[in-house]
């Protein structure tokens, strides 16, 4: 890499640590080499900035990203909480296991940790308080457990990664399935043995009966048919990602408006304007990506990481090792999309050098980044949950400690068995 590269990353990585929103700092950078280099122009430049976004499959963003906002909008949290408390209520530490059962249901809706993080801090963790759990210990449950949002369908991030690296979205989407469970399984499990010792108890004196279950699904049957919808899409291949995020956003609005009837003509102008401020924020960060990718692809910067890797180690497993733990290591000092539009290409080059499945690498950065917003400073989860809750972030941190350990054990576990992440994948392909 040139001394010029060089230079121009360190200052986009201190813009971005300093505070100046990631497109800009992207952008900056990209700018600097384009007017310092002898071969390039800023007219190639903005070529690459608006080639990028003349792409069919990213309509599925604003489809996408609309449906996740309607959900979380539209009184569907209630439902879905009320929902996940008559399943859960009764294990120990039942309002915490209500919080991680609340996030993967509504993960695989608004496919956003903060939006996930935030709804379980505004609604439970005020209710877990007063039934006698730490402020910390509430806070840190909401936000652990939102990392399931990001890694199952209809991920933004892993939209993102697959297009910046020509991945199929639609094994992603299926190969983070599986994984979003286990985040949910390990979250529970953290929750039970940390209630046992603490005796939080359960909030309800028995499990649910029958015509309680009953109940509880109906009243949010429609919500709840909603991953269902995209997983069957995606299975049987009889819709494009694009035209399957087009059914997802019409779903959503009807079940909202028609069948629920929590969203009216003033909400609905409210969903539209956010929509349109975060699908705008993700596309011209693509845009952005696009004119620094193509600085790398000048600078042969995949054949450069691909020859310092290969000198350390020719071992697919000790090649994912090491890129988990810079990822987690960047991850805390640089915001996730940041490095998602930046490494993608590169990553995949990466995958395909080592005989790395690209949608086992997808899911495992996409679950790597995510962690990232947990710890300081970047942390955009963590300081949601904690501004809501009024909790200290040194709490916060003590408390977070048994689930980043679980977390980290499961992210391990994902990159040395590759079949966890895969297995749906390639049955699906069958």
């Amino acid at each position: 890499m040139s001394t010029l590269l060089i230079l121009d990353l360190v200052g986009m990585i201190v813009a971005m640590v300093l505070g100046v929103p990631v497109v800009f700092a992207v952008l900056g950078a990209a700018l600097f080499y384009y007017l310092s280099g002898d071969n390039t122009s800023t007219l190639v430049m903005m070529q690459q900035v608006q080639t990028s976004l003349r792409s069919f499959p990213l309509l599925a963003i604003p489809f996408f990203v609309f449906a996740g906002t309607v959900m979380a909008k539209g009184g569907i949290a209630e439902r879905i909480i009320a929902f996940a408390y008559v399943m859960v209520g009764h294990w120990r530490g039942g309002l915490a296991q209500v919080a991680v059962l609340n996030s993967l249901i509504m993960g695989s809706m608004s496919g956003s940790a903060v939006a996930d993080a935030a709804v379980d801090a505004r609604v439970l963790v005020p209710q877990m308080q007063r039934h006698g759990y730490s402020l910390g210990f509430s806070s840190a449950v909401s936000a652990a457990s939102s990392l399931i949002a990001p890694v199952l369908p209809p991920s933004t991030s892993l939209i993102l990664f697959g297009l910046l690296g020509q991945v199929s979205v639609a094994q992603l989407f299926i190969g983070g399935v599986v994984p979003a469970l286990l985040i949910a399984i390990v979250c529970m499990t953290i929750v039970n043995i940390i209630a046992t010792r603490r005796n939080y108890g359960s909030v309800r004196s028995a499990s649910a009966t029958g015509p309680e279950m009953a109940s509880a699904f109906r009243a949010c049957f429609w919500a709840l048919m909603m991953p269902v919808m995209l997983l069957l899409g995606l299975r049987s291949g009889l819709f494009t990602i694009t035209e399957l995020a087009v059914i997802a956003a019409l779903y959503t609005l009807a079940v909202s408006v028609l069948a629920y009837r929590t969203v009216g003509w003033r909400e609905l102008w409210d969903i539209l304007k956010d929509t349109a401020t975060t699908t705008s924020t993700v596309l011209i960060i693509m845009g952005a990506s696009a004119a620094f990718s193509y600085i790398f692809a000048i600078e042969r910067v995949p054949a450069h990481v691909i020859s310092g890797l290969s000198a350390i180690s020719e071992n697919k497993y000790v090649i994912l090792l090491l890129l988990n733990m810079a990822l987690l290591l960047l991850g805390m000092i640089v915001e996730g999309a940041a490095i998602m539009i930046l490494a993608a290409p590169v990553l995949v080059g990466i995958a395909q050098h080592f005989g790395i499945d690209p949608v086992q690498m997808g899911v495992l950065v996409t679950l790597n980044l995510t962690i990232g917003t947990l710890t300081p400073p970047v942390g955009i989860v963590m300081f949601t949950v904690c501004s809501i809750t009024g909790c200290r972030v040194g709490e916060f941190l003590r408390e977070l400690a048994p689930f980043l350990c679980g977390l980290i054990a499961l992210l391990i576990a994902l990159s040395m068995i590759p079949e966890i992440i895969l297995f749906l994948p390639h049955w699906t392909a069958l």
